[in-house]
């Protein structure tokens, strides 16, 4: 087991003392009060996490007077009071916390006035899909009022720091970039006029909240944006922001509307760690590295090499609230990864496009998310004996949540190794990261006291044998094969299949079927060497795959030659092809193989079977419908709580 002794050295920021040097990095959740207020939904969160051994917690927070739907406010008197219990709970827990001053892309700059878009310049929003409203100076000043009103509130709240963001395309961000401040005044230009807003609230925040008030700022970069900032601009901003009085510098990448991925599954881990080490020898004080840190072997590396001071993790945390306390323990194969899956992140970035929209992240991996207090695990009244038929991820989860209560469970499962459909889904490129859960699940499923049979087949007559008070079955689905002529031909393989290489292909491939698992297969296909081509009858490629990940699937297989036809609609498969059509018009493409991924179909048959014949039964995941991979966990998890 690897020695995580930097990870888990105190450090300071200021005055501010850390017991290690995990920072939980502001995560937008939407879990405070519909008034944009604190209350017990998002303090059962922080709680957790503080609990759970990490250093540093930064919560974002409103600055301005315009409410985001997605993150409680700090910009009245009024949200104090739950600010200081969010603070109290985490200080409970030995952790710090701090308050992240955030400016997003809306701000209603008149009193009472409605919320708009606004920025340094009228230049093309591509995030929001406008143009904004270019701020007036004295605009501007107003706004550097209120992040200095913010950060005192903070402090009244008990929090030990504030957070200056200029990050991610957001407002601050904007002011600071070349590619979108075209201004022409104090507040554009030059370097130091870009830098000047910042800088000012900076100055602002010193004057409110006091000059010993610790100030952190997440930075971006590296823009990756055409005329942006580059790491060469950001040394010199970096050295300005230490010099006015910023205690420690986060270090972040990129736009949201950036054309390089920056937090996706296809991101190796770590991958911008150097530009934290960059920053790191042009100041003096704490830095903080992030993006793509979801481990603490890794964060130990970081922090052993000197490459940064402290590790920032989001989505790491919100998928297991326990891994310092794990890591430091020695138990790091019972952390729940982080997959990168991206649809947190997919959920709240919808509601920054749609104003109001009422929003609450969810982790795929971690049901209990949010809902800390009414999924809390509580012991079992009474222990039954229960059989779990299907050691995919919903089958998994219900045997760990059911023996962690005390149940004695029983997981059987077909294959000879557990992970389900887990195991097809991490074989296309850049799904690294589910294998990690695979393991992660099987260690739990061990660890928690469940007896595994592997190459089991289990019909009625097992489970009456077995005399079990509960079952579950958690028992999958089978590709469908379409009502086509030709779809059962000797050159039709189902896309699980193709990728698991049960059958051997030809040259020329065409997927049928254009949504998630037909996209994976067929850039799958394209790196063994195959001529790909993708024919979906929906007017987009892609319909199913999470908004954050679609445009950097899409460009993968643009980029690996992969033809996409859509409108387009399978009439007949032959040997040599298939015969589509468009608006009525037939089209015939040439083919060797052809590849169904047109969905699944749930496996009930065992199900039927058993009604009436034990004396509780249930099905979850895809045996009751074909859909992803976190209603088969979730639905895993309740059953274990419940039974």
């Amino acid at each position: 087991m690897a020695k995580l002794e930097n990870l888990f050295t105190p450090i300071k920021i200021a005055e501010v003392e850390l017991k290690n040097r995990i920072v939980m990095l502001a995560l937008t959740t939407g879990y405070n009060e519909p008034d944009n207020t604190v209350g017990d939904r998002i303090i059962n969160f922080y709680a957790e996490r503080a609990k759970g051994g990490v250093g540093l917690i930064i919560v974002p927070f409103t600055a301005v007077d315009i409410a985001s739907p997605a993150q409680p406010g700090l910009f009245h008197d009024r949200f104090i009071p739950g600010a200081r219990r969010l603070a109290d709970a985490v200080h409970t827990h030995g952790a710090k916390i701090a308050a992240q001053l955030l400016t997003q892309y809306h701000w209603a700059t008149s009193e009472g006035g409605s919320p708009e878009v606004v920025g340094p310049s009228p230049v093309f929003n591509q995030m929001m899909r406008c143009t904004p409203k270019a701020l007036t100076i004295e605009e501007i000043h107003r706004l550097v009022e209120e992040h200095a009103k913010a950060a005192w509130r903070a402090r009244e709240a008990g929090f030990d720091a504030v957070e200056l963001p200029i990050v991610g395309g957001y407002l601050l961000n904007r002011f600071l970039s070349p590619h979108s401040n075209k201004r022409e005044d104090e507040y554009g230009g030059s370097l130091e006029n870009r830098l000047r807003l910042p800088l000012e609230i900076i100055e602002a925040i010193k004057q409110t909240a006091g000059e010993d008030y610790a100030i952190i700022c997440r930075l971006n970069v590296e823009e990756f944006m055409e005329g942006g900032h580059s790491i060469e601009d950001s040394k010199k901003v970096a050295a300005v922001l230490e010099a006015s009085g910023v205690k420690a510098m986060n270090v972040y990448v990129g736009w949201h509307e950036c054309a390089v991925p920056t937090v996706q599954m296809s991101v190796p881990r770590g991958a911008f760690v150097y530009l934290a080490e960059d920053i790191k020898k042009v100041v003096n004080i704490p830095v903080i590295a992030a993006n793509r840190i979801n481990d603490a072997i890794l964060a130990e590396k970081i922090l052993s090499e000197g490459k940064a001071d402290l590790v920032g993790m989001a989505r790491a945390l919100l998928a297991d609230p326990e891994l310092p306390n794990k890591a430091r323990e020695g138990k790091i194969d019972e952390i729940v990864p982080c997959i990168a899956c991206s649809y947190c992140l997919a959920e709240i970035l919808s509601a920054y496009k749609e104003w109001k929209k009422p929003v609450s992240t969810f982790c795929v991996v971690n049901p209990r998310a949010g809902r800390e207090l009414e999924y809390a695990i509580k012991p079992a009244t009474i222990s039954k004996r229960v059989f779990v038929v299907g050691g995919g991820p919903g089958g998994m989860e219900t045997a760990i949540v059911a023996a962690s209560r005390g149940h004695q469970v029983t997981l059987c499962e077909k294959g000879d190794r557990l992970g389900g459909q887990l195991l097809t889904a991490s074989l296309p490129p850049h799904k690294d990261e589910i294998s990690t859960l695979i393991q992660s699940l099987s260690v739990r499923t061990q660890k928690a006291g469940v007896e595994v049979k592997l190459s089991t087949e289990v019909d009625l007559k097992t489970i009456e044998q077995g005399k079990p008070d509960v079952v579950v079955l958690a028992t999958g689905a089978t590709p469908i094969i379409p009502d086509i002529p030709g779809a059962r031909g000797k050159n039709v393989v189902p896309a699980v299949a193709a990728l698991t290489g049960q059958k051997e292909l030809g040259e020329i491939v065409i997927v049928v079927g254009g949504g998630m698992v037909g996209c994976e297969t067929a850039e799958f296909l394209a790196q063994e060497g195959k001529k790909v081509s993708i024919v979906e009858m929906l007017p987009r490629i892609g319909n199913d795959i999470v908004a954050t990940n679609r445009p950097f699937t899409l460009a993968r297989l643009r980029k690996a030659g992969i033809r996409m036809d859509t409108n387009a609609k399978v009439e007949e498969i032959t040997n040599k092809g298939v015969t589509v059509s468009r608006d009525g018009v037939s089209d015939f493409l040439e083919g060797d193989t052809v590849v169904l991924a047109v969905g699944f179909t749930a496996n009930k048959e065992l199900f039927q079977e058993l009604e009436g014949r034990v004396a509780a039964s249930y099905s979850i995941g895809d045996c009751v419908e074909a859909r992803m991979m976190r209603q088969a966990v979730e639905e895993g998890f309740c059953l274990g709580m419940e039974i």
